[in-house]
Formats: structure tokens, sequence, C-alpha cells
């Protein structure tokens, strides 16, 4: 059965509340019902809008998305309009929305976007690093032992690579990648994107992470360039098999691939990982 609902995914701000789609009030004012990831900040953004919300409003976060998302594709199914907004940016990316879509996909109902700005895009675009492929990566795990094994597997992603961070976990992320990616990968951080204390810092990793440790506040994008062969870059396997050497001569492991990869200018995690993967091969 054809269905009559429609879930529109609106785009909100990230900092300039200029920035947003004109359609953005219209969308508000005629929808049936908005979920929002904070109450208090759509009612202050319709404010700012001028625009007067006379749909029901429901709070849609990370702790009751699930459940609300059931009840919300009831209403959909019920032919009515719901409209999805996060804090800022695109609901679905690092925010509540995946769910609730999901659910109207199956349910045949029809799902737009209203596009507004996002955070991913915006610092890519200015980060001075290569932007024709990429991939966001969302926030990066808070324990360090997930962490390290997650940028671990990205150590040799080509594509440049976008994650976000909170501000008190920024220093620490920032070393861990430089242990993982190596302390000169370029990247920058991109701090309060498009709001009055906008700051863009760029360098390598290990040096970005120096300059964190003084503390930073605000909203927090990092880029990181993906992984690039330089000339005459050691085969891999010319190293696993160079730490092979020096564990048979008495060397602990360990060690041995912290001595090996510091020699060889790669991150230390690359070479764990691929010495780890000859251990498993049959």
């Amino acid at each position: 059965m054809t269905q009559d609902g429609k879930l529109v995914l609106a785009g909100a701000p990230i900092g300039q509340v200029g920035d947003v789609s004109p359609r953005l009030r219209q969308v508000l004012e005629s929808a049936d019902v908005i979920a929002a990831e904070d109450t208090r900040r759509l009612r202050r953004l319709a404010t700012e809008l001028g625009a007067e919300i006379t749909g029901r409003v429901v709070s849609y976060y990370d702790n009751n998305e699930a459940g609300r998302a059931q009840e919300l594709v009831e209403t959909l199914k019920d032919g009515r309009t719901v409209v999805i907004i996060t804090d800022a940016g695109m609901p679905g990316v690092s925010d509540p929305g995946y769910r609730l879509t999901h659910l109207a996909v199956e349910a045949g109902i029809t799902v737009t976007a209203l596009p507004g700005p996002s955070a991913v895009t915006t610092a890519l675009a200015i980060s001075g690093l290569p932007s024709d492929r990429f991939c966001f990566e969302g926030f990066p795990p808070r324990k360090p032992g997930e962490r390290a094994r997650r940028l671990g597997a990205l150590a040799a992603e080509e594509r440049t690579m976008v994650f976000f961070e909170a501000p008190h976990r920024l220093a620490s992320s920032l070393a861990a990648m430089a242990e993982a990616f190596g302390a000169t990968r370029p990247a920058a951080v991109c701090r309060e994107l498009t709001k009055t204390y906008e700051e863009v810092r760029r360098g390598g990793l290990a040096e970005l992470a120096a300059w964190a440790e003084a503390g930073v506040k605000g909203e927090i994008t990092v880029v990181v360039a993906g992984h690039t062969a330089a000339a005459g870059e050691p085969d891999i396997e010319d190293l696993v098999a160079e730490v092979d050497r020096r564990t048979e001569a008495g060397t602990q492991r360990k060690q041995a691939v912290a001595d090996v990869a510091k020699e060889a200018g790669i991150p230390k995690r690359e070479l764990y990982d691929a010495v780890h993967r000859r251990s498993l091969t049959p």
C-alpha cells in the first residue's frame, strides 16, 4: 500500500544561522511532527529564523532513538510529515537519524532531505588536503586500546580521512594518530567552523598533538591526509622478515617491531599488524 507520509532530514546550521536553506523555515512551520535532538535548541533556531512551529515537537536523541523511531514510523504510516533535525549538520551523520530512516525505507515511506551545512565537507574543503577521495570515520573510540586498533587498521588508507572529536580528547587522539599514521602525516584541526572564533591549525600530527596539549575548546573536526607510498619506501614484507631475524637473534618482538619501524620511518602499528597477520598465516 502506498504511504502518504514523508520523512524529511533537515540540515541545521553548524554555526551561522544564515548558512541554512531558506526552505528550512517553511519545513519547520509545515511539519506535523518535529523530532529534535535538543528541543530547546530547536526553539531558539525557530526564533532566529522567524518560524512559527505548529506541529508536535518530540525529543529524539541517542538514548531514546531506538524506541522513539518505532513510534515515529507509525506516525509516518498515518500519512504525517515528520522532520528530523539535530543540533548541527545533517541527521544521521554521527547524529540521530539512521534508525528512523532505515525503518521508513523498509516501510516504503518517502524519505527526502533538506540539504544544509556539514562540518565534514566544510573541514575537508578548507583543510588544504586532497579532497577528491575521502572517508568519514566519525568519532574515534574513547578507550585507548580500541582507538589504537581502529587507527592501526586505517594506517594504509589512501583516502583523506575526516574525524570528529571532543575537545577534551583531542590531544590524546592526535597523539594516537601520530603513533598509527606517523608523526609527520599532514593533518588539519578545524575548530568552531563558520563561528566567530573559527580556527584551522595545519601541520604534522605530532606537532598538532603538542599544540592541543594546552587545551582546545569548541566543536572539533580533524582532517588527516591518506597514506602515500614514498619513493624507495621499503616493502612491508621485507620489514616483517627483518623483525623475524631480530627476534630469532634474541630481541623481544615488541622491541624489534619498534626498532625496525623507526628505522624505516613507518608507523609502528602498521608494522605490528603486518607481523601479526604473518603469524596467523598457516
